[in-house]
């Protein structure tokens, strides 16, 4: 199973205390680019989301949105300062003693002292936001990893194709290449005879002579290296993973052969093969840069 660059994936949970969605895009990328955009309340988070994410994304230039809506949120808490409340205390026996005064001071009294008691909001639950947060942040995944798989399987098939076309064009310029060489022996025969009128023919001047044809317009090796460079990529498609980085360096390669076949090529046939090669090993290429 192979995987595209692209994708996307959202997902959204409501409660009677929370809001929270998740959304996650992605683009071609060499590497692994990833950008989360959240509320501050998550900074805490940052590092475990990274994490989960490198769990189902290898490569690409991926941004992640996270918004949360606490429906709780104002409320909260009555906090008592006992410290506090017993320096107040302290000091009004203090002033008793001091001035030969009753201490009468009640609880309310204490009470309505400045910061003895107070209203703060209510603390988060880091553990309970955590795993509300990683599952939110799961399941997108799950959804952004289902598109990009599906993306994937159609850019499969559309590389088999273009595999199979190419393999068809090494088979042709195969094809060709002996009946070029044999071409090329009849008609340096022909001419040597009309320079030659009535005289011998040299048949080892002439093998020769096609020999040193043959040698520079052989492509034996290319077509053999294509045909393994074809087979490989079959294979790596077939196993499936993270495989964009090792296709493009075969999509290179195959690109390499193309070229020395087309620069070789001293027939109109071959090079008009050669020129579709090339043109089919760019449009590889260009897929292959989609993939994971």
């Amino acid at each position: 199973m192979i995987k595209s660059m692209t994708g996307f994936g959202r997902f959204e949970t409501v409660t009677d205390s929370y809001k929270i969605s998740v959304e996650m895009k992605a683009v071609n990328h060499r590497y692994l680019d990833l950008s989360i955009k959240m509320p501050k309340k998550f900074n805490y988070f940052e590092a475990g989301i990274r994490t989960l994410l490198k769990d189902y994304i290898q490569r690409g230039k991926v941004d992640v949105f996270i918004s949360y809506e606490d429906y709780t949120e104002g409320r909260m808490c009555l906090k008592y300062n006992s410290g506090l409340a017993a320096e107040y205390m302290e000091a009004y026996g203090a002033m008793a003693r001091q001035f030969g005064l009753p201490n009468t001071v009640t609880v309310t009294d204490l009470a309505r002292c400045p910061e003895v008691l107070t209203m703060e909001q209510a603390p988060e639950d880091e553990e309970e936001m955590w795993k509300i947060l990683s599952h939110a942040v799961r399941q997108a995944s799950d959804r952004f990893v289902e598109t990009r798989t599906l993306e994937g399987e159609n850019l499969k098939k559309d590389l088999l194709g273009k595999l199979d076309y190419m393999e068809t064009l090494v088979s042709e310029v195969e094809e060709r290449s002996p009946q070029v060489l044999a071409e090329y022996r009849a008609k340096l025969e022909e001419k040597v005879r009309e320079l030659l009128t009535g005289a011998s023919v040299d048949e080892n001047r002439i093998a020769t002579e096609v020999t040193i044809f043959a040698d520079k317009i052989c492509v034996d090796e290319e077509t053999v290296r294509l045909r393994s460079h074809i087979a490989s990529t079959r294979k790596e498609l077939d196993l499936g993973g993270s495989i964009g980085r090792k296709l493009d360096f075969i999509a290179q390669e195959m690109n390499r052969e193309a070229n020395t076949i087309l620069s070789k090529a001293n027939d109109l046939e071959i090079s008009q093969r050669a020129i579709a090669l090339k043109t089919e090993v760019e449009k590889v290429r260009e897929q292959i840069q989609n993939i994971e």
